[in-house]
């Protein structure tokens, strides 16, 4: 199976900071507290993801992570500006960025290529004392950072952050016009194309989104949840390992039946959330959710495929269309220099997220179970030889399985481990270091905007 490590989230905030967090549009998404990962489930779930339709293949049809999921989950903003703008492999330009921002700047020590350690945002958060306006964005922004190190644009070893995010952390008014929720979806989708390929054996990114859109929109995969009238959806599940502890041990095999035993009826339980629980700033984007359009992070560009599952909407799902080949976008990668601006080199992705208006799904509301006979049809034609995950293993294993996946087919869960010895913290010491240097002497003050995205509120 692949490796699943989780992430912990960013350290608790000062309360003082509170009215700044929401300035940002992260607030919702820094009340998230630990959700232990279900690797054998996320492995499951990986087992049924198809890279050229960007969407879970299961017995009675597609289905995604969307965009509405995102927001209802996580709490971010998806409406805006892409999250776009240069990538530089300059540390001396990553110096002057700190420099401009926080007033220090890492050392060689602190970073890892363009990756800055997440220890040093920690350690120079601890050391801000918010006493005016200038402290208390530096220690966001750090936070910020150690969000996207973490929960949002986390890599596999879990401990730096890239740097180009920055620039776009800069006009701190300004960092709520970003689709941040899209950006992240973008990830999430990078991750499971990456976890399908033969040679993967870790997959990363936000799966806290992932496990609780499983736990969500299938409920009969997830574990008992706490407050079901709690914002964001995803800590309806904070630290469920504590109550339901014999659920981590359920194995790959489990899931691979209860996914194969998929009935109609039993999928898309996001409509039962009560409306009143989502607050009115992330409620009031609610049109952009069902878009079919791409999804934009600097070198990362995926494609959210709604016209796939339009059921998660409360559509007729047709016979869907062939979505927009991404081609060499689709596997860009930021590995070795690559100083570009990826909002010219993606122009023509970022005018199709632009005008995500005209590409909003649009039809007559039906029952959530309408009958699907001419779909069904198609659906099973194309798909249907590989929904059914289980007899395949069986198929290509008869003679049962190898000795590494032996632990699937226990009948009594292993003992649990014993806890991990406590790792001792990072200690930050000495004078902090400042070169004289500046951003403009590397590139332009700020990234370009975009066309400005139509806003829409419900009465």
């Amino acid at each position: 199976m692949l490796l699943c490590d989780h992430y912990l989230s960013p350290d608790r905030y000062n309360p003082i900071v509170e009215a700044y967090l929401q300035e940002t549009g992260f607030y919702h998404v820094f009340q998230i507290g630990v959700v232990q990962c279900q690797s054998a489930m996320v492995n499951a779930l990986i087992e049924r993801w198809c890279p050229e339709t960007h969407t879970f293949h299961f017995s009675i049809g597609e289905c995604a992570v969307s965009l509405e999921d995102v927001a209802m989950i996580l709490g971010l903003p998806t409406n805006g500006v892409p999250v776009t703008g240069p990538t530089m492999s300059s540390f001396e330009a990553m110096e002057a960025e700190c420099l401009h921002q926080f007033g220090v700047a890492p050392r060689n020590r602190d970073c890892r290529g363009s990756f800055i350690k997440l220890t040093w945002f920690r350690g120079l958060k601890d050391r801000t004392v918010l006493t005016d306006d200038i402290q208390i964005q530096r220690y966001v922004k750090c936070h910020i950072m150690l969000l996207f190190g973490t929960i949002l644009f986390g890599d596999k070893s879990g401990a730096a952050v890239h740097w180009k995010f920055l620039p776009l952390l800069r006009d701190f008014a300004g960092i709520i016009q970003y689709s941040w929720g899209s950006a992240c979806l973008a990830h999430l989708n990078r991750s499971l194309c990456r976890a399908t390929r033969v040679n993967c054996k870790e997959i990363d990114g936000p799966l806290t989104l992932l496990l609780t859109w499983a736990w969500t929109r299938l409920p009969f995969l997830a574990p008992i949840p706490g407050n079901p009238r709690v914002f964001p959806i995803a800590n309806r599940w904070r630290n469920w390992d504590r109550e339901n502890f014999a659920y981590r041990y359920h194995t790959l095999a489990h899931y691979r039946r209860l996914l194969d035993d998929l009935q109609e009826g039993h999928a898309y339980g996001i409509d039962f959330i009560e409306p009143d629980v989502v607050p009115l700033d992330i409620r009031q984007h609610s049109v952009v959710w069902s878009a079919t359009v791409p999804l934009i992070s600097f070198e990362c560009i995926e494609w959210h495929s709604s016209n796939r599952f339009k059921r998660q909407f409360g559509l007729i799902q047709d016979v869907p269309t062939q979505e927009w080949d991404l081609g060499t976008s689709h596997g860009e990668v930021l590995t070795g220099p690559k100083n570009q601006d990826w909002s010219n080199t993606h122009s023509f992705w970022i005018m199709q997220w632009t005008n995500w208006y005209s590409h909003v799904l649009a039809d007559d509301l039906v029952p959530l179970h309408y009958p699907l006979e001419i779909y069904m049809h198609w659906y099973r034609g194309a798909f249907g030889a590989h929904l059914q995950i289980s007899d395949l293993v069986f198929q290509e294993d008869p003679e049962g399985p190898p000795v590494h996946n032996q632990e699937e087919h226990q009948q009594e869960p292993p003992a649990p481990p014993p806890p991990p010895p406590p790792v001792p913290q990072e200690v930050q010491c000495g004078m902090e270091y400042v070169p004289q240097t500046h951003p403009s002497d590397y590139f332009t003050q700020s990234v370009p905007l975009h066309q400005r995205i139509l806003e829409w509120s419900t009465s």
